[in-house]
């Protein structure tokens, strides 16, 4: 595709654009000068970090063919173009390059600060179960035409995004799409066919400084429902309500799950120990009711989302029950590590207080005699939340550690610092701080008994950005490790 053909599909006016335009074939688009190759369109991108246009000459040597940026540049030995709002305007070069790839597929998009990536996961199972082929795009790892890629964000963003579309063959697609990728324009675009929101919790204020303002973003999901789309909303919560009516303004179908009596599906009974169930009501007469393999009220909220959206979809019922029955969960999400005559591990991804209240809960009720909490905070993220996390594990844990988790920037003797402060405002006698994440888990497991569950949470399935004491790159391999050194100890 030529530059001129290519800033023309997109929509993009640069009049008067020179003729020679026209001989400029691109071979691709990059936002990463280390990635340019011969024939690319370069994006100078001024990002968090780095800013783009200080890379041009880079990307220029590497062989780019053409330089879009937001800054008035001249001189350059080729075509430059200048853009407003470029991270809008790279979605849609990336769309028309790889020939808007969003038509060949059926657009899910899943939003909310907790439950996206279990959500996700379980409308993937739902949908193969039925025979469907399904890619998946979301914080652990992408998934395309059967096989898993690592992924790097949440929301890819426009340029994989796009690429990634592309490639698969896939008959649905499957996106977790975060707060960050709406605001960074990482889906302008994309039409999609339904679009689900699970709920909202203090989170991510460090970005987008309110609550007010992070439900602003969310919500901007469903303004790219296509013209016979649907959306479906737990309604659980204000912001939820509040979103309802929001897209019911714009004439567009939305259906709603949660306690509500006047909920197009409502969860009327349920039981969250370890074979949970639960009965779903669309009216008095009619009830679904549903098994799971993975314990949790948050889960069942999960399921009944998922359920909804599947039957709007016109899945059928039995097979939808049957999925959940089977699915298997998910790595790093309420993920459990289970050997004989040991304590239980649990290894979540919990990173709100929302999340935590249920994670800490689930294990009580599915029968834990103590609950021992291992957990951290993210340097350079949201400190708001933090309080009130430590104040919960104080009261809902029987003794808590507080750790490191990824520092991001931060010194080591500043986060801990922080924890001390936090533990001394907010913890209680059952707390302590301790630097090493994997000795912190190994402490807990000395003061356990087979009874006892032990729950580490932050981190999920991800590796560990610090080495620590214990030869492991995650919580699950910490965890696998003190398992095997304790294998044959009498735990009383």
């Amino acid at each position: 595709m030529n530059l001129h053909q290519l800033l023309l599909e997109s929509s993009i006016s640069t009049e008067p654009a020179p003729n020679m335009w026209r001989a400029i074939e691109i071979s691709g688009i990059a936002s990463d000068s280390r990635c340019v190759k011969p024939g690319n369109l370069f994006m100078a991108i001024s990002g968090y970090e780095a800013d783009g246009h200080e890379y041009i000459d880079a990307a220029i040597k590497a062989g780019a063919a053409a330089v879009a940026g937001e800054r008035n540049i001249t001189h350059l030995e080729v075509p430059y173009i200048q853009l407003g709002e470029i991270r809008k305007q790279m979605a849609k070069l990336a769309a028309a390059f790889y020939g808007d790839p969003q038509r060949k597929h059926k657009m899910i998009g899943i939003t909310g600060t907790n439950g996206k990536t279990t959500t996700a996961f379980m409308l993937k199972h739902i949908l193969e179960t039925a025979g469907y082929s399904c890619s998946l795009f979301g914080t652990i790892a992408n998934y395309i035409n059967g096989k898993w890629i690592p992924a790097s964000n949440t929301t890819p963003d426009s340029l994989e995004l796009q690429k990634l579309l592309f490639s698969s063959r896939d008959e649905y697609v499957v996106m977790e799409v975060s707060s960050h990728g709406i605001s960074q324009h990482r889906v302008e675009g994309i039409e999609f066919d339904y679009a689900l929101f699970t709920n909202l919790d203090r989170d991510h204020l460090d970005y987008h400084h309110t609550m007010e303002e992070y439900f602003s973003v969310k919500s901007r999901l469903f303004q790219q429902l296509s013209p016979s789309g649907a959306a479906f909303i737990n309604t659980d919560s204000i912001w939820g309500q509040r979103l309802v009516n929001t897209i019911r303004d714009t004439g567009k179908e939305c259906f709603t799950f949660g306690e509500g009596i006047d909920c197009d599906l409502r969860l009327s009974d349920w039981k969250t120990s370890t074979f949970p169930a639960a009965i779903f009501s669309e009216t008095e007469n009619r009830g679904h009711f549903i098994q799971l393999s993975i314990p949790g009220l948050h889960n069942i909220f999960n399921a009944g989302l998922a359920f909804l959206s599947a039957l709007k979809m016109g899945l059928d019922e039995r097979g939808i029950q049957d999925a959940l029955m089977t699915f298997p969960g998910v790595p790093g999400r309420n993920e459990i590590y289970k050997k004989d005559h040991q304590p239980t591990f649990v290894v979540d991804y919990a990173h709100t207080a929302d999340a935590l209240l249920h994670c800490l809960k689930t294990a009580r009720e599915c029968g834990a005699v103590n609950v021992y909490h291992v957990f951290g905070f993210r340097g350079g993220r949201d400190e708001s939340k933090r309080w009130e996390m430590v104040k919960l594990s104080s009261e809902l844990s029987d003794r808590y550690i507080l750790t490191l988790d990824d520092l991001n920037g931060t010194k080591e003797e500043d986060m801990t610092a922080e924890l001390e402060n936090l533990q001394n405002q907010f913890g209680n006698e059952k707390g302590s701080v301790m630097r090493d994440r994997t000795l912190a888990i190994q402490h807990m497991m000395s003061l356990s008994t087979p009874e006892d569950w032990i729950v580490v949470t932050g981190k999920g399935a991800e590796a560990y950005q610090q080495t620590f004491e214990l030869p492991a790159a995650t919580d699950g391999e910490a965890i696998r490790y003190i398992q095997g050194q304790n294998a044959g100890r009498k735990f009383e």
